[in-house]
This record gives structure tokens, C-alpha cells and sequence, in this order.
């Protein structure tokens, strides 16, 4: 979401005449977008800008702003705090970017700009057009959360929740595709919450699946509450919607997960997830876990490794438990440090076994490959296939923005490696 949301910073930015640049010697603006999920976010803001000082200690000072996250979460502190921060915007303020840069170049006060009004900032954003060319793209269709749960911090620094409309999103996903998109990913904090006027994720993608060059369809992150049998029925009949389903667990104990309120059991997870199966057996799953959440015992840590060697997710996003301020979980006693790092390893290395099983059962298979670009310095691009695996494949044609088979030869736990198949080479198979 920070991608996309830096994307549409930029979109108002030309509006004003600022545009990207590598060299520093004609940077005036820098923008942090930053993120407050995990902890010591505010300290790389400082660090930052430390650099940013250091660069132009004999130079002009650049305009510096703060937005994202940590802006909303932290503000008035930042600028208390780093006097050579001149504004801190919040998520749901990005549409009053120009009106603050202006401000900051007409005088030198400073400008806290972290108000709460996510309709108004969606329409000053249909206004301009997402520029955004890539391959693949994000698209944000909701944001915010209603679910509270006691280790986040999201409800706090992205308010409610909130779905923009159909109309508007089909809208700015055919823009997009008119631009050379091939792939849009669909983001929101809780994305399976979608709901614009009794209309769901599910209708959203039925939608922009009209649209004939998009050719793939992803959306994330997900929650197992929201898991609607009209999006799992989708998996059924949706020949764009790709088969990889990111579905947070955070724990495989019951008792971590009332304490998370996290609204479900893993009988429940387990069970949606058999249910996805039975309806689409190609379907595979990623998860997120936090490991040493406050009052995990041993007994639920391996209750937390049962279920991802019961799963066997082909990726698994987990990290030791770091409380944010002004979440419940923050105020629990934690787990020791030590005791935490230690399951961390032992977790991740279970994961990463899983992981490498499944790329290795990949060799000598043809996987489809969506290619994004050319790899540098290399006849090589670069691409994933239908379940986001990274694939790189040689080539003396243009593959950007092609789909093609690809004959997967070998590969690591985060690359696999092979050859196009040719039409030549299917003919010469066939005869």
C-alpha cells in the first residue's frame, strides 16, 4: 500500500512541477513515506534524515516531509523533536500534498497535516489519473480496519474501514491497464472487508475481470473472519484471479489468538482453507505469524509450528512480536527477548525447509510467467509465475508484459531459473 500510495504522492506532485530525480545535487523536496507496523520506524525516520543533513550540510536545505504512518501515529512529536522536518502528512491526508508544499516555499512554518478524512482524499485522487506503467500494479480498494486486533496499529493510523466504489476502482484499474498493465494486485488493510454499498470483493473482481488486456487479478491481505463463500465460489470460475492466497494466521494456538482477538480458531482457519481446496485444488496459501506474542508459552509456539508443517504455506512472512504504542498488546508483559529470537530461528528455519521442498518440486515442471522486465546487464527477464514465484528466464526476444511458459531447470529458495518454451519447441515435443 505504501507503493501505491507514494505512486499517487508523486501523481500530485507534477501537478506542482516536482518530478523524481537520482541526482542529489537537484533534489528540493524529499519525501519519507514510512510505515509504523513494526518497531523502531520513527528510528529510521531520524536516521534518514540524519543522511539527508549530512548531504547537504553546505548546501541549500531541501524541503523535507514526513507522510505515512508514522506521520499520523507520531507528528507533533517529529517536529518537535527533528527541526529539519518541515510537514508531516498522515495516510488519509495525502490530497493536501501540494497545497502544503506551496505553503512551505511562500514561509518556513512548520505544517501538521494528519486530519482523518479518507472520502475527501479519494476524490481529490480520482481527479488526477494513476500514472503508474509498470507490469504488474497495486490498486488500493480499501482501507482501514474494524477489527482491533490487540497488536496492531493500523485502526489507529488508518482509521475505520473504508471501500471506495466499484465504479471509481474500475475506473482507475482500466486507466491503468490502458497504460501497459498486465497485472493488478488489490490492497487494502483488511481487503476481504470490501464492501461499497452491499457490493464485495467479490463483485469488484467480476468487474475489472471485464476488462480485456488485465490479465491477472491478485488482492491482499486478507482476514479469515471476511472470507465470504462468494469469493471462495470465485476460485471456482475466475480464470484471471491467481491461485496464491495470502491468509494471516498470526498463531496456531487458540489461546494466542483470543488474545489477539483475532475472532477465529484454527479450527475454523483450518477448515476455510479445506474448503478453498475442495473448490480449487491448485489453490496454495502464504501466511504471516508473530512469534513470542505476549504470553506464548512453548506449548503454543509448537502448536504455531503443527500448523504451518500442516499447511505447508509456500511463504511465510513471521517476526518476533514488537508492541507499538497505544495498542492493547503493548501494555502485556512480553516474552523474553531471547526466548522469543530463539523461536524465531526455529520457526523460520521449518519454513524455509518447506519453502525449498516446494521451489525443488517445481524443477523440470512448465510454469506460466508473467515477465516484468529485463534483468541488467543480462539476455535474462525477470517475471513470476501464477503464485508469485520470482522466475528468470533467457530470451532474445522482448518478454515485458508477455505471459509464457517457461521450463523451470533449477533454482533456490527465492529464484527459480529456466527456458522459455518456444512454439518450435512444443511442435517438435508433439512430433
Amino acid at each position: 500500500m505504501n507503493e501505491y500510495d507514494s505512486n499517487r504522492i508523486y501523481d500530485f506532485a507534477k501537478k506542482i512541477n516536482y518530478f523524481k530525480t537520482e541526482n542529489l545535487k537537484e533534489v528540493d523536496c524529499y519525501v519519507l513515506n514510512t510505515c509504523h507496523i513494526r518497531e523502531k520506524a520513527t528510528e529510521k525516520v531520524y536516521h534518514d534524515i540524519g543522511r539527508i543533513k549530512k548531504k547537504f550540510k553546505n548546501k541549500k536545505k531541501p524541503i523535507v516531509v514526513v507522510t505515512g504512518c508514522v506521520a499520523q501515529a507520531e507528528g507533533e512529536i517529529l517536529l518537535d523533536k527533528e527541526k529539519y522536518i518541515d510537514a508531516v502528512i498522515g495516510p488519509q491526508s495525502y490530497h493536501d500534498f501540494n497545497k502544503t508544499i506551496l505553503k512551505i516555499e511562500k514561509n518556513s512554518k512548520k505544517i501538521n497535516s494528519t486530519h482523518f478524512d479518507v472520502i475527501e482524499k479519494f476524490d481529490n485522487l480520482n481527479l488526477i489519473k494513476n500514472s503508474s506503467n509498470k507490469v504488474s500494479s497495486f490498486l488500493t480498494v480499501q482501507e482501514g480496519c474494524d477489527k482491533f486486533c490487540k497488536f496492531c496499529v493500523v485502526p489507529y493510523t488508518r482509521g475505520a474501514e473504508y471501500s471506495r466504489s466499484i465504479q471509481e476502482l474500475y475506473n482507475e484499474c482500466k486507466n491503468l491497464v490502458d497504460n501497459g498493465v498486465k497485472e493488478i494486485t488489490l490492497l487494502g488493510q483488511n481487503v476481504n472487508a470490501y464492501n461499497f454499498k452491499g457490493k464485495k470483493l467479490s463483485d469488484l473482481i467480476k468487474e475489472i475481470s471485464d476488462i480485456k488486456k488485465l490479465e491477472r487479478i491478485r488482492y491482499t491481505t486478507s482476514h479469515p473472519v471476511d472470507f465470504s463463500e462468494d469469493l471462495i465460489e470465485l476460485y471456482k470460475v475466475s480464470n484471471k484471479l491467481m491461485p496464491l492466497i495470502h491468509l494471516p494466521v498470526q498463531s496456531g494456538s487458540n489461546y494466542i489468538l483470543r488474545k489477539m482477538n483475532r475472532n477465529h480458531t484454527v479450527e475454523e482457519y483450518l477448515d476455510l482453507i479445506e474448503r478453498l481446496k475442495k473448490i480449487n485444488p491448485l489453490v496454495k496459501f502464504s501466511s504471516d505469524f508473530i512469534i513470542g506474542y505476549p504470553g506464548e508459552t512453548d506449548k503454543d509456539f509448537n502448536k504455531t509450528l503443527e500448523l504451518l508443517k500442516r499447511v505447508e504455506f509456500i511463504n511465510s512472512y513471521s517476526f518476533i512480536y514488537s508492541p507499538r504504542p497505544g495498542t492493547p498488546a503493548s501494555k502485556m508483559e512480553e516474552v523474553k527477548s531471547d526466548l522469543s529470537k530463539e523461536r524465531l530461528i526455529i520457526f523460520q528455519k521449518t519454513a524455509e525447509e518447506i519453502k525449498t521442498k516446494y521451489k525443488k518440486s517445481l524443477f523440470n515442471k512448465k510454469v506460466k510467467v508473467l515477465f516484468e522486465n529485463k534483468v541488467k546487464n543480462d539476455e535474462s527477464f525477470f517475471g513470476r509465475d501464477e503464485y508469485q514465484n520470482p522466475v528468470i528466464a533467457k530470451s532474445n526476444e522482448n518478454l515485458q508484459g508477455k505471459i509464457k511458459e517457461v521450463n523451470i531447470i533449477n533454482g533456490n529458495s527465492n529464484t527459480l531459473f529456466g527456458e522459455e518454451i518456444r512454439k518450435t519447441d512444443r511442435e517438435n515435443c508433439a512430433a
